[in-house]
C-alpha cells in the first residue's frame, strides 16, 4: 500500500503573479473598469446596477447613467423614471432606480455627500450588501477588504482554496487565508479570469495558466 497523500500549501502567491501577468491580454468589464474606481460614488452605483446583471449590461447601463449623473447631487435631482430608463435592461432596474435615488439623497442628508468609509454605514444604504460594501471599501477607498461575487466564489471553490456554499461564506473563509495585502486585488483578478477563462459552465482549462494548481490545494500522491 502506498502512503497517504500529503498536502502542501496552495501556491496562492505564485497563482496571483501569473494572473497579474495575464491581465493585459483579456477584455475587462470588471466594476473597476466600468466605473471611475477613484470615485467611490460611481463605483457604488455600478455595484448596485451589477446585482443579478451580466457584466456587459452593467458596463453599458453604468455608462448611460454616468452620462447624466456622476455625483450624489446630480443623481438626487433625477426622477426615478429617468434613472430607470438609463439603467435598463439591468435586472430589477425599477427597484435599482429607486435604490440609487434613495442612496444619493441619503448620502447628501446623512453623510455630507460622501460615500461612507465603514462597513456598517455602507450596509445601511438601500440595496447594499456585503459584496458591494467590500468592493467600495477596497477599490473606492483603498481600505483592505475582500469582495466576493459569483466569479470569486466559483473560482476559489474550483481551486479548492475554500469549500463553501455561498459568496458570504467564501468571503469569511478567504479573509482567514488570503494575505491582507492581496485583499483588494483579488476581486479584479478573479473576475477577469472568470469572464475570460474560468467560465461558469465550460471553463477553458486548456488555456488556463494555472491549471497545474487548480483543484489540488497542493495535494500530491506519493509513490
Amino acid at each position: 500500500m502506498g502512503r497517504a497523500p500529503t498536502r502542501r500549501p496552495f501556491p496562492l502567491a505564485a497563482v496571483l503573479r501569473r494572473l497579474r501577468r495575464a491581465m493585459p491580454g483579456f477584455d475587462r468589464t470588471t466594476l473597476a473598469e466600468v466605473s471611475d474606481h477613484d470615485d467611490p460614488f460611481q463605483l457604488l452605483c455600478s455595484c448596485i446596477i451589477s446585482l443579478r446583471t451580466r457584466d456587459a449590461v452593467t458596463a453599458a447601463a453604468s455608462a448611460r447613467l454616468f452620462a447624466v449623473a456622476t455625483t450624489p447631487v446630480a443623481l438626487a435631482a433625477l426622477d426615478e423614471a429617468t434613472i430607470a430608463r438609463a439603467i435598463f435592461p439591468a435586472g430589477f432596474y425599477r427597484t435599482k432606480a429607486r435604490q440609487l435615488g434613495e442612496i444619493a439623497r441619503r448620502l447628501l442628508t446623512e453623510h455630507a455627500g460622501a460615500v461612507p468609509r465603514t462597513l456598517p454605514s455602507l450596509l445601511s444604504l438601500p440595496g447594499v450588501g456585503l459584496k458591494t460594501a467590500n468592493l467600495v471599501l477596497g477599490l473606492g477607498h483603498g481600505i483592505p477588504a475582500i469582495c466576493v461575487d459569483v466569479h470569486v466564489h466559483r473560482i476559489a471553490n474550483r481551486w479548492g482554496l475554500v469549500h463553501t456554499r455561498s459568496p458570504d461564506e467564501s468571503e469569511a473563509a478567504l479573509r482567514a487565508i488570503v494575505p491582507r495585502r492581496n485583499w483588494i486585488e483579488l476581486n479584479d483578478l478573479l473576475v477577469t479570469w472568470g469572464q475570460n477563462v474560468c467560465l461558469p459552465r465550460t471553463p477553458r482549462c486548456s488555456r488556463c495558466a494555472i491549471s497545474d494548481a487548480c483543484g489540488r490545494v497542493g495535494v500530491t500522491k506519493s509513490a
